[in-house]
């Protein structure tokens, strides 16, 4: 038998999922919280150490300026960096001679072949006197620089803005470089907490799925309390579905032997009824027997559906299908020898029936011999496995019973399984054989249909649910 599809721990709605989905959220947020704010750091600290080594240029074209007489724009020669005479280098420096009346003189390194660089206080970034300014400003090809500025004042009639920029390409580029790999690390970091986060679901649901493996013994019949250690959250639950379990089958019993009890109790007055009318032959002695018999095959019935129900409610046993269809069929021809029947048995999987050997034998041998008193020459029985609806449903067998007999109408069959209502008096029997199949496989949860078969008779079709192998037992 093939077990049934169990679906993915992990699947959307479950609670494995859901904690995964929270914590993995979570985390997404917050790495991107501290991607940015590393980021944002990063590239404010690249920004200073930029402008440190900006700065060191322009102190020394200030120091030059600063010596300098009025009226004279000098040429820096200290600065010693070759990228500042390489035209259009990206480097450039800058001094700008403000006069008193406003007019404005400049001389530029030999990078600068074409434009000027533009002031931040005119674009007004304003810093304090004797201070380094910075900012973005445009080049005079139009790449974006990173300029730093400072203010020389020697007088009322010479006033100098030395500028140093160069290309923010390689600030950027340095920033791009440190992104990237920011961004790999919080990747890994991910990917790492949410294997981290699965374990831990994992690991912390564990108790939930041994309750559940144990839920699923205690309904198949492997096991009849939840055994077994526990978290201490979830020891509460253990002991109420134990006490569960031990109060159902309290209920059932003290059901089973009160229907016992009045049954047995009106035994003997039937008994006392039927013997004193026994004696007599008037209608009214017959009218009495007759009533008594009735209620004596009621009082039967009872008592052997409280069997049934007491057998079915408290856990349920595992037995194997195929021996008991072999032997039934085995006694059936011997039993109908007379009629040289010939039962066609078909059993494709191995099935096992989720409850008591006894039943089941009850079930089934009371369908195979009713085909066998109708029938003409011969009786065909299937077994076979059904699908499940979806993923975690119970699985039922089919066991179908066919014979070659003449068959049943439709509009009677709804008067099979009455309780003492036999259909053809011709055929010997107490006409409770249908009606205690019917119940028993509603008592399992299955059910019990007529159909016609294709040989001509009637089809009858049982479905009862279907378990997994039982489990050998432990060397020990």
């Amino acid at each position: 038998m093939a077990p049934a599809s169990r679906p993915s721990e992990y699947a959307p709605g479950s609670l494995a999922f859901r904690l995964v989905l929270s914590a993995m959220g979570i985390t997404l947020v917050v790495l991107l919280v501290v991607g940015f704010v590393l980021s944002s750091l990063y590239r404010t600290a690249a920004e200073r150490a930029f402008d440190r080594r900006l700065d060191v240029y322009l102190k020394t074209i200030v120091a030059e300026v600063a010596n300098a007489s009025d009226e004279v724009l000098p040429e820096p020669v200290a600065l010693g960096d070759p990228l500042f005479a390489f035209p259009n280098s990206g480097w450039y420096w800058q001094i700008t001679l403000i006069s008193g009346t406003g007019e404005a003189r400049r001389r530029a390194s030999r990078s600068l072949v074409t434009g000027a660089l533009p002031l931040l206080a005119v674009q007004g970034i304003k810093g304090r006197p004797g201070l380094m300014r910075e900012g973005y400003v445009k080049g005079p090809h139009g790449e974006e620089l990173r300029l730093a500025e400072r203010d020389v004042d020697l007088g009322s009639d010479a006033r100098y803005v030395v500028s140093v920029a160069a290309v923010a390409s390689e600030l950027e580029e340095e920033i791009s470089a440190f992104n990237l790999a920011l961004a790999g690390t919080l990747v890994v970091l991910a990917c790492a907490f949410l294997l981290v986060v699965m374990v831990q679901v994992r690991f912390g649901l564990k108790p939930l799925t041994r309750i559940s493996q144990a839920l699923a013994d205690v309904r198949s019949g492997k096991a009849e309390r939840l055994e077994g250690a526990y978290p201490d959250e979830i020891t509460p639950l253990v002991r109420e579905v134990n006490a569960l379990i031990d109060a159902n089958k309290e209920i059932v019993e003290r059901a089973r032997t009160h229907v016992g009890n009045l049954a047995h109790a009106l035994k003997t007055p039937l008994s006392v009824l039927m013997n004193e009318a026994g004696t007599r032959d008037d209608p009214l002695a017959v009218r009495v027997r007759d009533q008594a018999g009735v209620m004596r095959d009621q009082v039967a019935h009872h008592l052997e559906r409280a069997r049934m129900a007491a057998r079915v409610s408290v856990v349920a046993s595992v037995c194997e299908v195929t021996p008991v269809i072999t032997a039934l069929a085995r006694t059936m021809e011997k039993i109908h020898r007379g009629k040289d029947l010939a039962i066609e048995v078909h059993i494709r999987d191995d099935v096992h029936f989720r409850g008591e050997q006894q039943d089941l034998e009850e079930m089934i041998g009371n369908l195979v011999d009713n085909a066998c008193k109708w029938a003409s020459s011969r009786v065909g029985l299937e077994v076979c496995i059904g699908q499940p609806g979806a993923p975690g449903d119970r699985v039922f067998f089919h066991v179908i019973i066919d014979d070659d007999g003449p068959g049943l109408d439709p509009a009677r069959r709804v008067d099979v399984g009455r309780r003492g209502r036999r259909l053809d008096e011709s055929k010997p029997g107490s006409g409770l054989g249908l009606s205690i199949v019917h119940e028993l496989a509603l008592l399992y949860g299955g059910r019990f249909e007529l159909s016609s078969a294709p040989v001509g008779g009637l089809r009858t079709e049982l479905v009862l649910p279907a378990a997994a192998p039982p489990l050998p037992p432990s060397a020990p």
